[in-house]
């Protein structure tokens, strides 16, 4: 059987009986016939013209993300075919950032880096996390992880999901719910539903000074409202995901005041990478043997 693996996870999979490892980071020719591919797994910056391909590998049975996201794949998979996502391999990593990120925002990191860099002293008071409201927009396995890491820090966690259930509210709350946070972290999935959730009336909604961090996809926010809400001063931002991906050079959210942008990193982490590895072995051991697998996408996700 021949897989075609993403450098990153290939060699976690290469002592596995019966099987044939391919190593394809999207560059370059292709390593073998994409029509005798039975498993894909993807690397985790994609691969150029994904339909052509995935049209050409007729014995396709299974493709498995290094990420979260499938977006990419999804449209594309065969009849008979799986879909499954590295749900859990990135969480302490994104979660990680979001907490990160959102402190250096309140805490004013990125200026007092940028005065360090001019020799400053510039003294002055700061927001902080104790005491704020936090709310949780996709609150699944990473929205749980990022509340794991709040908890010390004396905040209230607001969490919302795609499905309202005891404790975490509904889609249809976030009018409701966006006024009364501190600070916004988006975490939802990249589908038709949530393309451009964080619209100009969502972040209008946002109370003055409130900080909107994204580490979900690039696609989930208005770009050009939240530029206009950031160049106004009324909200800060911290963004890890942007539309489009890499940003051009003259793109106005590299200057706009009150942001800290990072370039889709914040599962680049090496307890990510191991946790890749982990899972994507165990998920094509289940494969071999015939057992069900984990993490399999069916319908929006």
């Amino acid at each position: 059987m021949q897989i075609w693996a993403a450098s990153v996870v290939a060699d976690a999979l290469s002592d596995l009986p019966g099987v044939e490892v391919f190593t394809y980071d999207g560059r370059g020719p292709w390593p073998g016939d994409p029509a005798d591919v039975v498993v894909w797994v993807p690397p985790l910056q994609g691969v150029p013209d994904i339909p052509g391909l995935m049209s050409r590998m007729v014995k396709l049975r299974l493709v498995q993300t290094v990420t979260a996201g499938v977006e990419p794949y999804k449209p594309y998979v065969p009849d008979g075919a799986l879909l499954c996502n590295a749900r859990g391999a990135h969480d302490a990593g994104t979660a990680e950032w979001a907490v990160g990120a959102l402190i250096a925002i309140l805490r004013d990191f990125p200026d007092f880096g940028a005065a360090q860099a001019r020799g400053e002293w510039t003294y002055h008071h700061t927001g902080a996390l104790a005491d704020s409201t936090v709310l949780i927009v996709g609150y699944g396995s990473i929205g749980a992880a990022v509340e794991r890491r709040l908890a010390p820090f004396e905040v209230e966690i607001v969490r919302v999901a795609s499905t309202p259930r005891d404790g975490i509210h509904g889609p249809d709350d976030l009018p409701d719910l966006l006024p009364k946070a501190d600070a916004v972290i988006l975490l939802v999935p990249a589908t038709s539903a949530t393309a451009g959730l964080a619209d100009a009336g969502f972040l209008a909604r946002m109370k003055d000074g409130a900080v909107l961090v994204n580490a979900a996809r690039g696609s989930v926010v208005d770009t050009d409202a939240l530029v206009a809400e950031l160049a106004s001063g009324r909200l800060r931002a911290a963004l890890d995901v942007t539309t489009p991906e890499p940003l051009p050079p003259d793109h106005p959210l590299w200057k706009v005041p009150g942001l800290l942008l990072t370039p889709h990193v914040a599962g680049s982490t090496p307890a990510s990478v191991r946790r890749q590895r982990n899972l994507v072995r165990s998920q094509i051991v289940r494969f071999l043997s015939g057992e069900r697998m984990r993490n399999v996408i069916t319908g929006s996700y």
